[in-house]
């Protein structure tokens, strides 16, 4: 895949079949250190620790409407080419965090790519859950959960097209600010 954000979307939608009600998404990148850090946690069904160790063979997938699961593999390849990891931890009635981790300036890393998209797609799925998203960036961070905007909202819901511009604006302006100034 040629972002990071569509490998993010995967698990994103796994967890979501998985039937997590809350999914945290945090991203960290120091450029100092050279590394980024993307961790996935829910808390829907997880799985056993043989199939949680499986999950990263492209032949092992739980869907039923094919016979080959490449998401995770795919993630895990990314991560390894940038002389990082993917890891895996689960728990059945407990949940599934899946942690990335990159050489942040590696020339094969693919760039974070449309996580507005992604987080977007994500939170307008039809299935009632939470996304807490937290972005920090070399001393910078935005942080944006659902569950604070419904409490606000009442009955309003997120896709309500005046929300969902809302929450389109501040996703867009929330990342810009934790990107890297340009150099000129």
């Amino acid at each position: 895949m040629r972002e990071l954000s569509l490998h993010i979307l995967d698990v994103l939608e796994n967890s979501i079949e998985a039937g997590a009600t809350r999914i945290e998404l945090l991203i960290e990148e120091d450029l100092e250190k050279d590394f980024l850090r993307i961790v996935i946690r829910d808390n829907g069904r997880g799985m056993s620790e043989e199939l949680a160790r499986q999950v990263l063979d492209p032949f092992v997938t739980t869907r039923t409407t094919r016979h080959v699961g490449l998401g995770l593999p795919l993630f895990a390849a990314a991560a390894e080419r940038c002389n990082g990891e993917l890891r895996i931890q689960s728990k059945p009635g407990v949940g599934t965090t899946v942690l990335a981790t990159f050489q942040h300036n590696h020339i094969d890393r693919a760039p974070l790519g449309d996580l507005a998209g992604t987080l977007m797609a994500a939170i307008l799925s039809e299935r009632e859950m939470d996304i807490h998203y937290k972005h920090t960036a070399d001393g910078r961070a935005f942080e944006l959960d659902t569950a604070e905007v419904r409490r606000v909202l009442g009955d309003v819901p997120l896709s309500h097209p005046k929300v969902r511009q809302w929450l389109e604006s501040t996703l867009a302006e929330g990342l810009a600010s934790v990107q890297s100034p340009d150099v000129t």
